[in-house]
């Protein structure tokens, strides 16, 4: 007898773009300030190879901050992530912008975020999702929220929801699972 779908995974079959904050979501939102006046920021390897994994799934992964970085526009760029919108006041807007260039709909973007700037995002978003520490006001207002932190696995698991429930996961795993067997031929 077939499982019946929760709405959550309902939701995330029509996905097609996988929006993330960045600050607090791809990051535990620390920022160091070298003396020089750079920044740096810890991502977590795991969420990007997840990034990685979506876009060869034919996903695309976005990056939507209200703040500007040096140092996401090269972690983006180490990942092969072309939309990516900084320093945008009013992400509400960005996102509509985003839509207009994408041909997209609400229903079918992802969007995870960590703090009241999300929110006109997150309510639009044909999936709303947050990480574990996201303030209360967000985690009270989304579809799903992750059970890892922000920078500790919460995008990992968003993506892993979606390829599954579009039932391309299984066809990542085998991609390295097939590795092994195919190097020792």
């Amino acid at each position: 007898m077939a499982r019946t779908l929760t709405l959550v995974e309902k939701k995330a079959q029509r996905i097609k773009l996988l929006l993330f904050d960045v600050d607090g979501v791809l990051t535990d939102g620390t920022v160091l300030i070298q003396s020089d006046g750079t920044e740096t920021k810890p991502f977590a390897i795991r969420d990007g190879i997840a990034m990685v994994w979506a876009e060869r799934a034919g996903l695309q992964v976005g990056l939507l901050s209200a703040r500007t970085s040096a140092t996401t526009d090269h972690r983006a760029a180490q990942l092969g992530i072309s939309l990516v919108r900084q320093g945008v006041l009013n992400k509400a807007l960005a996102f509509e912008s985003i839509l207009r260039d994408t041909g997209l709909s609400d229903t079918e973007v992802a969007y995870m975020g960590d703090d009241i700037v999300d929110l006109g995002v997150l309510a639009r978003a044909g999936l709303s999702t947050a990480p574990a520490d996201a303030v209360a006001e967000v985690r009270a207002r989304v579809d799903w929220v992750s059970s890892c932190n922000g920078g500790r696995g919460a995008a990992r698991e968003l993506i892993e929801l979606v390829l599954r429930a579009q039932n391309r996961w299984e066809a990542v795993v085998a991609r390295y699972a097939n590795e092994g067997r195919s190097a020792g031929q």
